[in-house]
């Protein structure tokens, strides 16, 4: 796509650039709907503005204000995942359901990132991590050509690849994370990296895997990126196998982070641990914000049924999909012809 800083995104020669690329994610959008629909999934809808966007530590969210017809005023957040909703109607009994989700994370933009974008996410109780790949592979595989090419990268979809977090960091940083535990002196002695100031584990953890593992993933074959600590496990379970590591996974396709899915924590007790220390850390860095969503907490412990959930960018696979370079090329009205 030819890029003129004179010419408005609504200019008709903008929009013709970008048609080629919108049309593959409107048939995108199609086929996606048609393979859940096949799997007895019901879409649904959840609000957009909550009372709590979720307890990402470095998600920003943004604020806006409900005016009350008894004139009063309630703040609240355009949510950065409909996880909590969706998970209250598992709750609620729903059974499978997926949602194509506008969300929002403020601060984001680049080639890959835009502030407001579209999730797919869906839920399906009974699963665990070995069946929730196999159908996101399904997914893929049923939606996407055989061969795919993005940004550079040719991917082929007739094999994917597993790899556990601890063989990656092994193979690619040469090291035994787990053995290390959550010391980040250890962890950058055995890495030979140079532990930065107030550097903690988890930021010399994601530092190497941006900087050693993650362009080494879903490169010839997409990836999924397995098992990762017991300290990013975030809403997922950990794993009955081995308490170090919590069924969480990623997939990586022609180099870029797709998607992110979970076997479901369902313990009302230990999420609200992980809560209460996410929203410490939070608060330290960037300030309080909105209350603890006790709603939530109350729907898990009134009984959430075993289940596997998924967040998959749907702007990324639809850049996958027609070959895009930015995301800017499959969105209809980006804000910022530089995306």
């Amino acid at each position: 796509m030819v890029r003129s800083a004179s010419r408005p995104i609504w200019h008709p020669e903008s929009l013709a650039a970008r048609m080629p690329f919108l049309h593959r994610r409107s048939c995108l959008t199609r086929s996606v709907r048609s393979f859940f629909g096949s799997r007895g999934y019901m879409e649904v809808e959840t609000p957009y503005a909550v009372v709590a966007p979720g307890e990402e530590v470095h998600l920003r969210a943004f604020a806006t204000v409900r005016h009350r017809p008894d004139g009063g005023n309630e703040k609240l957040w355009l949510h950065t995942s409909p996880e909590l909703a969706m998970k209250r109607l598992l709750v609620a009994g729903s059974g499978p359901i997926f949602q194509f989700a506008r969300v929002w994370r403020n601060g984001e933009g680049s080639a890959l990132h835009a502030a407001e974008f579209t999730m797919l996410e869906w839920y399906r109780p009974g699963v665990g991590m070995d069946g929730l790949i196999a159908e996101t592979t399904d997914l893929l595989r049923s939606t996407l050509p055989p061969v795919v090419r993005c940004r550079g990268i040719t991917t082929d979809l007739s094999r994917f690849e597993r790899l556990t977090v601890a063989e990656a960091f092994s193979n690619h940083v040469g090291v035994d994370l787990l053995a290390i535990g959550e010391d980040p002196a250890g962890l950058a002695a055995a890495a030979g990296a140079t532990l930065r100031p107030a550097e903690t584990w988890e930021d010399l953890f994601f530092r190497l895997l941006l900087e050693r593992i993650e362009p080494e993933l879903g490169h010839r074959h997409p990836t999924f990126l397995t098992h990762w600590p017991a300290a990013q496990a975030a809403l997922a379970r950990r794993d009955p196998a081995d308490q170090r590591v919590a069924e969480r996974f990623e997939l990586f396709t022609c180099g870029i982070e797709l998607a992110n899915a979970f076997v479901e924590l369902t313990d009302p007790v230990e999420q609200r641990a992980r809560f209460m220390a996410d929203r410490a850390r939070r608060h330290a860095l960037y300030g309080p914000e909105w209350a603890l969503d006790e709603d939530f907490l109350a729907a898990l412990a009134h009984g959430m049924p075993p289940s596997a959930g998924i967040a998959l960018g749907f702007d990324r696979l639809a850049m996958i999909a027609s070959g895009a370079d930015r995301i800017g090329q499959v969105l209809w009205l980006p804000p910022d012809d530089r995306l």
